[in-house]
């Protein structure tokens, strides 16, 4: 069994001009052998192409498979591999943060709605993403195995699965949530797929928007909740924005090799100096946006203390990567970004100020007030209409 895939070039038995002769297969196909297994038989028999004869496969069963196809209970492994499932699963993450943090009451139904709008919009910009860079994929050895490079779906499908899971998704947004989260949410799918996607093959400002892309997530999560943007939010979505430099300058150092093929302008392709020296600002910048979460009443003061070895050592690393840039300093600091972010997350909630259970404190103060103003004039009011007589009685 022999598998043969895209052109293959068979060569003639004729001295012609043309020497070679291009045969499509997408099958695998049975070739009788000699008793030595390496050595194939000669093909047999000869048909005509033109005024020369060519060898093609011998009469033998062969199922062809069209290309592209969907192998059978394959589809959502497909779907999650389009919609770039890992990353979503950190969007979504990141969102579900924002929304504990807000200082709101926590309502189930508004936070399933918001997770999983948020998701879908997600996926739908990944899938978009795809469909537009799939020449480039194929160049680079991190991406030539997407499901549309190896023409396991067709561009068609891909389309129509973002625009149902973007209406989905920013349906559940508006309706389930508020407008304000469904406008973020637009806002960001039409960032990442029409300006920062055809950026990346012009300019490295790619970064800095990619950046901003994934700063939003958390204000959705935080308006999703609070119905309004305030400082906290903005510290939240600062330190994800500032996150993402030492994140994925790491990541595209030891593939500079891949960018540079499929001609991304990435910081690390073009100005490797200003790469390293983005990722250590960056990460010290991480460590004064988690001293002012107290300051502005996001987190208790235990949050600056608790953050500050987990900070410093990122800072660290970020800075034996601007030293010395290499393969194990890059990797080093690569992976410790994808712990940094979910156990400052973590931190984040446990040091929150203060939980909000029903109401927010001055939805609760103006309830009391209201209620007490209530009181009191229904009390003024029955004074007025009771008899003279009765009210003298009860003096």
């Amino acid at each position: 069994m022999i598998l043969f895939k895209g052109m293959r070039r068979v060569p003639t038995q004729f001295k012609t001009p043309v020497e070679l002769v291009l045969i499509r297969y997408s099958t695998a196909a049975n070739i009788s052998t000699h008793d030595d297994s390496r050595n194939l038989s000669p093909l047999q028999p000869t048909v005509p192409v033109g005024n020369i004869q060519s060898p093609h496969l011998p009469e033998t069963p062969v199922s062809w498979v069209p290309s592209p196809y969907v192998l059978p209970g394959k589809t959502l492994s497909q779907y999650k591999k389009l919609s770039k499932f890992r990353l979503t699963s950190l969007v979504v993450i990141t969102t579900m943060g924002g929304y504990a943090m807000a200082p709101a009451a926590f309502d189930p139904t508004s936070f399933a709605m918001c997770t999983l709008g948020t998701g879908l919009v997600s996926a739908a910009a990944n899938a978009i993403n795809q469909y537009h860079e799939v020449p480039f994929d194929s160049q680079m050895s991190r991406t030539k195995n997407r499901v549309l490079v190896t023409g396991q779906m067709t561009p068609l499908h891909a389309v129509t699965f973002a625009l149902v899971s973007a209406t989905t998704g920013l349906s559940m947004l508006y309706f389930g949530t508020n407008g304000l989260t469904a406008a973020l949410g637009a806002g960001n799918l039409f960032l990442y797929t029409t300006i920062y996607t055809p950026m990346k093959r012009i300019s490295i400002v790619n970064t800095w928007v990619g950046s901003v892309v994934g700063a939003i997530p958390p204000l959705m999560g935080w308006a999703g909740c609070a119905g309004t943007l305030d400082a906290g939010a903005m510290i939240l979505a600062g330190i994800l924005y500032a996150w993402q430099f030492p994140h994925f300058n790491a990541l595209s150092w030891n593939l500079r090799p891949d960018y540079s093929r499929a001609g991304y302008r990435m910081m690390a392709v073009t100005n490797p100096g200003l790469c390293r020296r983005t990722a250590l600002r960056y990460s010290v910048a991480i460590v004064g946006l988690s001293v002012l979460a107290p300051v502005l009443d996001v987190t208790n003061y235990w949050f600056a203390l608790e953050t500050l070895p987990l900070n410093a050592y990122f800072a660290y690393l970020a800075y034996k990567f601007h030293e010395k840039s290499d393969s194990g300093s890059s990797r080093k600091l690569f992976r410790f970004s994808l712990l940094h972010l979910p156990v400052l997350m973590l931190l984040f909630l446990a040091n929150k100020k203060e939980w909000y259970f029903s109401k927010p404190a001055g939805e609760e103060a103006k309830a009391k007030d209201s209620s007490l103003l209530t009181i009191k004039q229904s009390a003024s009011s029955l004074g007025n209409v009771l008899p003279v007589a009765v009210a003298e009685e009860s003096r």
